[in-house]
């Protein structure tokens, strides 16, 4: 076994066991060379160690566990990347499952662009989740309009991208100041492009989700993201970067997103038209929160 994988596979997770588990057995199973990549699992502070989980794929997968004390996903993916062995950092979380050919399609796109960042597709599992087929609906828009030319792409959610482990280190890594789950890769995205790096879309390399959301949920996760939205202007603002002419364009489609799911044929396109419309107020909500109530 080699010492330094080409791969680092860094996985934050909080208090689900059970979503590690199939996570980590859909990596034992990918059809790349175990003894080229790594798994590097960081437990967020759960209330209940997760180690156990971890060690019971010890001989199946070169994996490695470690603890810290709860301090949200950017936070435990950059510890993670500060034990990683790998060439290559790439980043998902315990609720997804890579396809087989995940790390092998990654190969063949770095051995031609070996300083890009590269995102994949995910893909939702949970198809008769509302919530959830709603989600991953708006991810898709997002997409549509930041990676339209895949080989100049602006935007990859963190579940599903891979990066120079050098040029991670050099730029920061993800900002650990946005503590909840929501704004961190888009304001890490658009660190990476602004410094001149680049960034390629490969739509073949899929990643599927299971995130069961309920309506609850949903409203919690867009506005926590309304949170991190906040943050990621605030800290583009002082550090005077960011394409404007992408952001105008973005709110003026924003109108046009909502009458997506009857353009597109979406199935109970009235119930995804209401949940987008949730989407935008929860945003606000959250963008507000953050603005008047959060500490600076």
């Amino acid at each position: 076994m080699s010492n330094s994988p080409f791969f680092s596979i860094i996985i934050p997770t909080y208090n689900r066991p059970k979503m590690l588990q199939n996570c980590l057995e859909s990596l034992s199973a990918l059809d790349y060379p175990k003894d080229d990549f790594e798994v590097v699992v960081v437990d967020d502070g759960s209330p209940v160690s997760l180690e156990e989980i971890v060690l019971a794929f010890q001989g199946r997968l070169r994996i490695i566990y470690f603890r810290q004390e709860n301090a949200g996903p950017a936070s435990a993916r950059n510890y993670g990347a500060r034990n990683a062995k790998g060439t290559y950092l790439a980043f998902t979380d315990d609720d997804c499952k890579p396809a087989k050919n995940w790390l092998s399609l990654m190969k063949a796109e770095l051995d031609k662009k070996p300083d890009h960042m590269l995102g994949g597709k995910t893909i939702n599992i949970l198809k008769d989740n509302l919530f959830s087929s709603t989600s991953q609906f708006i991810v898709d828009l997002v997409y549509d309009h930041y990676n339209q030319d895949p080989n100049d792409s602006r935007f990859f959610a963190s579940n599903n991208i891979v990066v120079p482990t050098k040029i991670f280190n050099k730029i920061g890594g993800f900002p650990e100041d946005f503590s909840r789950a929501g704004g961190e890769d888009r304001e890490f995205c658009e660190r990476w492009f602004w410094l001149g790096y680049k960034m390629s879309y490969l739509e073949e390399a899929k990643m599927y989700h299971q995130h069961y959301l309920t309506l609850k949920k949903f409203y919690k996760q867009h506005f926590n993201y309304g949170i991190g939205a906040y943050h990621f202007h605030r800290t583009r603002r002082e550090r005077k970067s960011g394409n404007m002419s992408q952001e105008l364009k973005f709110h003026v489609n924003l109108n046009n997103w909502l009458f997506a799911p009857f353009a597109r044929k979406e199935k109970k396109p009235v119930a995804k038209f209401f949940l987008l419309m949730v989407w935008q107020v929860a945003n606000l909500f959250g963008f507000m929160y953050a603005r008047y109530f959060e500490k600076a």
